[in-house]
């Protein structure tokens, strides 16, 4: 497997507690690639139908072997068919920070949810230290092939600004988790040494799920 497939075919179980098991539930992933995650989705959470956004074409073909409906093409620029498609869930796992618009993307997406469904995101910390240690004390900052600051990375967010585009119109932003945490992670081990002081710095990751609430 090359590192395209990697990067595509990768599963995002991390998400595993903030996603409800619903028994008959529909879910979309924006940036599903090759179907992974929602195969797994199938088949630990009870979802029986799942739909895809996928940009790239040789990942959504993959997909489609696997899922109900695959759309092709970027979301900032691309509709869904409003007649048939409602959510329980939707997914945008690495996705907003790569948008021109992201608030607007969230925008767009609330409306195909359920009412009391939810928008399941996650978004890198750009006060992690990888980042402004290099920043602080070299006035470094350097574009990479992937991670935080991912070349093709268009905007950057802290807690507080996720928490914002997650809280557009009607969404309520319900649970926080993190990843960069794992048992057995220096950063695990740093946090519990400093009693939590330089957690912010060391949140590698936002998990955030956040429910759409109908006044």
């Amino acid at each position: 497997m090359d590192e395209v497939d990697k990067y595509y075919g990768l599963l995002r179980n991390e998400i595993d507690d903030l996603l409800p098991y619903v028994d008959g539930g529909r879910i979309l992933e924006i940036g599903c690639g090759q179907g992974a995650t929602l195969r797994w989705v199938k088949e630990k959470k009870g979802y029986t139908y799942a739909v895809g956004v996928e940009l790239d074409m040789r990942a959504a073909e993959v997909a489609m072997e696997g899922l109900d409906r695959v759309y092709v093409g970027n979301i900032e620029e691309m509709s869904i068919d409003e007649r048939v498609e409602s959510f329980d869930v939707i997914l945008c796992l690495d996705v907003l920070e790569h948008l021109r618009e992201p608030e607007k993307v969230v925008k767009y997406l609330e409306k195909y949810l359920v009412p009391g469904g939810l928008l399941i995101a996650s978004i890198p910390n750009v006060r992690n230290f990888r980042v402004t240690l290099p920043l602080v004390f070299f006035g470094r900052w350097r574009y990479e092939d992937s991670g935080l600051l991912d070349r093709t990375h268009l905007r950057f967010f802290t807690e507080s600004s996720a928490k914002e585009l997650l809280s557009l119109n009607s969404l309520c932003v319900e649970e926080v988790a993190y990843t960069g945490f794992e048992v057995g992670s220096k950063a695990r081990i740093l946090n519990i040494f400093t009693l939590g002081l330089l957690a912010a710095f060391l949140k590698y990751q936002f998990l955030i799920s956040s429910r759409k609430v109908v006044k």
